[in-house]
């Protein structure tokens, strides 16, 4: 497959992953657009050269291990991973609400790792991966996300944030929502 991305904005539009409306985000934020990452993780013309940005920016890193939250960047980080010729992990929630490396998945002191995730809006996934990760004393040397559509830059205690897309997409408290107070119907697409 073609790796060259010519418009990254384009793509997502095309593949019907940019949402118009009165949406409540995973963070419990409303927002009037809802990417819809699944358009573009189901589609693999879309997915693979997407997830080859981000290989490509972080290839030169040392990286051992690509690892992403449930659900989403279980793909994402598992297409980046095969790309790098590298393993892949995931960590999911468990019953205390934090992220755990399960399933056997080995994260060793000092090894270098790249998360990987869809959509960054507040950075509250990624936040708890690195968590997660510094409970194995892990080197976690960068973080590629699909599209970045916080309005605020956010910081990761200094390791390197990769979008393909970055797109400032406004979120709003529910109590202070617009289209609340206009009165439009709330759709709650994500499954969180």
């Amino acid at each position: 497959m073609d790796k060259k991305i010519n418009n990254v904005e384009e793509l997502f539009i095309k593949s019907g992953a940019v949402l118009n409306g009165h949406f409540k985000l995973t963070s419990g934020l409303h927002s009037p657009v809802y990417w819809e990452k699944f358009r573009i993780i189901e589609n693999p013309a879309a997915a693979v050269p997407l997830c080859g940005l981000i290989a490509d920016q972080f290839r030169d890193q040392g990286i051992a291990l690509v690892v992403g939250p449930t659900t989403g960047g279980i793909i994402l980080a598992f297409e980046v991973a095969r790309q790098m010729g590298l393993p892949a992990a995931f960590a999911e929630k468990v019953e205390s609400g934090e992220r755990q490396f399960r399933r056997g998945f080995r994260i060793d002191p000092g090894q270098r790792v790249l998360i990987v995730d869809d959509v960054l809006t507040t950075g509250k996934s990624t936040r708890e991966v690195i968590e997660a990760l510094n409970r194995h004393q892990a080197d976690v040397r960068g973080i590629g996300i699909l599209v970045d559509r916080s309005e605020k830059p956010l910081v990761f205690g200094g390791i390197p944030l990769f979008a393909c897309l970055k797109a400032a997409t406004p979120a709003y408290p529910p109590e202070k929502c617009p289209l609340c107070q206009a009165g439009e119907p709330l759709t709650k697409p994500g499954s969180s």
